[in-house]
């Protein structure tokens, strides 16, 4: 909404605005660009121009998506999804993704299940085996292996003492 304002309240009114992206009617002039960089950098927000940045914050914000939205509802593995969603080659999408971020795209894809099961656990409204089938882990064990593996505790010990170690996505 902040960024959609600016845009508004600078006179560019954008087609659309979606996580990473906005969609303007015309391209814009280098003048343009740098009072829109100046405005968004005003609420913490910056420009990026890059087709390899864009596709990073793509790959970013459709696991996101996949994970927090959609509760990991794919027929296909992740490497298929994306090659499909974003028209590229997976090696060419993970070998990027590794070099840019400095992490594999399944190391990430685990960070966000992770988080997402943190802030389902805090909720305490579903069951460790709810959790599990709404992020498609194949069993509880498996989930809770993972788990343990990234925080440290077992799901039940994050759970019995409520702790509020969640991240914010953009830290993930």
């Amino acid at each position: 909404m902040v960024v959609k304002s600016v845009f508004d309240k600078l006179g560019y009114s954008p087609l659309s605005v979606n996580l990473g992206e906005v969609e303007l009617a015309k391209e814009l002039s280098v003048q343009e660009k740098e009072d829109i960089t100046k405005e968004l950098e005003n609420y913490g927000f910056a420009i990026i121009d890059d087709k390899r940045s864009r596709l990073i914050i793509k790959i970013k914000a459709l696991i996101v998506e996949l994970v927090h939205q959609q509760n990991n509802d794919i027929k296909t593995n992740l490497s298929t999804h994306l090659s499909k969603l974003l028209n590229h080659d997976y090696n060419y999408l993970s070998n990027l993704f590794s070099e840019v971020e400095g992490t594999t795209i399944e190391k990430y894809f685990i960070a966000q299940k992770i988080e997402r099961v943190k802030e389902l656990l805090v909720y305490d409204e579903l069951s460790l085996s709810e959790i599990a089938f709404q992020l498609n882990y194949s069993s509880i064990g498996h989930l809770s292996n993972q788990f343990k593996k990234v925080t440290g505790l077992t799901p039940r010990h994050f759970k019995d003492v409520k702790l509020n170690k969640r991240k914010p996505l953009d830290e993930v």
